[in-house]
């Protein structure tokens, strides 16, 4: 049940991250991540092109898809571009979604450790985050900082959804590509991390439960970008089922233009989560 708007919200509360996913997911019935990207260019006719218009899109959008979804994850860089006053925004965003369910930051932090440290701070204990996407970019040092909050977690970039990912990601290293690396690398230092694997590579996304049978998968690229829903279920899913968090963003957010903008998003994420479950049914059903 959404917060009423003149009701305060408490602070997140400090509960183990999995324990947390697993347990939204179970009561919604729902492996579905609605991305929190809000375009002032493409805000509904009926909300101020501002700061205000966006605060106010995405409160409705998490009212309307709250029942649909077991997280949210807003990207950082869209409030950022707002200026001044993004982390203000940006907290009372992430303020209104019901306490029951995670918020994934999608920053792709990944700094030296002292660097780490604050912004893992930042986040965690200044906006309440319950995890956020990382880059192995710098080494395991760089996404420690992150893993050493009580309850909190952390989705390293494993396998990304866009075109020339490959040029690195697919890189031979001593017989591999880079991507497993990474994936064997997030298994002997912390199995149950997340790792973020694009819907775009469904194949790939196999390999990498093989080696990650414990993580959470945060799967993008479903949607606009062409990626396979019914694949990525199947393949990124654990063997008891569940784990694989399919992640829309632009095909619920703007799903309409309109004053019904809200309602027609919630009806885009109720869709989605019976497709996912559908997917996932039938993968629990095959030998």
């Amino acid at each position: 049940m959404p917060y009423p708007h003149n009701v305060p919200i408490p602070r997140r509360s400090n509960v183990d991250f999995l324990a947390k996913l697993k347990a939204a997911a179970r009561t919604r019935g729902s492996w579905l991540c609605v991305g929190l990207d809000p375009i002032v260019e493409k805000l509904p006719a009926c909300l101020p092109r501002s700061s205000t218009g966006v605060t106010a899109f995405c409160r409705r959008i998490i009212e309307s898809t709250a029942p649909h979804a077991c997280a949210f994850k807003p990207n950082i860089a869209f409030f950022e571009a707002l200026g001044r006053d993004a982390f203000s925004i940006l907290e009372d965003v992430i303020s209104s979604v019901p306490e029951d369910i995670p918020v994934i930051l999608d920053a792709k932090r990944g700094d030296i450790g002292s660097t780490a440290h604050l912004y893992a701070r930042s986040y965690f204990e200044k906006l309440g985050v319950d995890a956020v996407t990382l880059s192995p970019y710098l080494g395991w040092d760089a996404i420690e900082p992150f893993l050493g909050y009580p309850g909190k977690a952390g989705f390293v970039l494993c396998l990304t959804s866009n075109p020339s990912a490959a040029q690195i990601q697919m890189l031979p290293c001593e017989g591999e590509p880079l991507y497993v690396k990474v994936a064997r690398l997030v298994q002997s230092q912390n199995p149950s991390t997340g790792l973020v694997v694009g819907g775009t590579r469904p194949e790939q996304i196999g390999i990498v439960r093989e080696i990650c049978p414990e993580s959470p998968f945060l799967i993008p690229g479903i949607g606009a970008q062409g990626g396979d829903l019914e694949l990525s279920v199947r393949l990124g899913s654990w063997k008891t089922g569940g784990g694989a968090l399919i992640n829309a963003s632009r095909a619920v957010l703007y799903a309409s233009n309109g004053e019904d903008f809200a309602e027609a998003a919630g009806g885009v994420a109720a869709g989605l989560k019976e497709e996912i479950a559908r997917a996932g049914s039938a993968f629990q059903r095959s030998p």
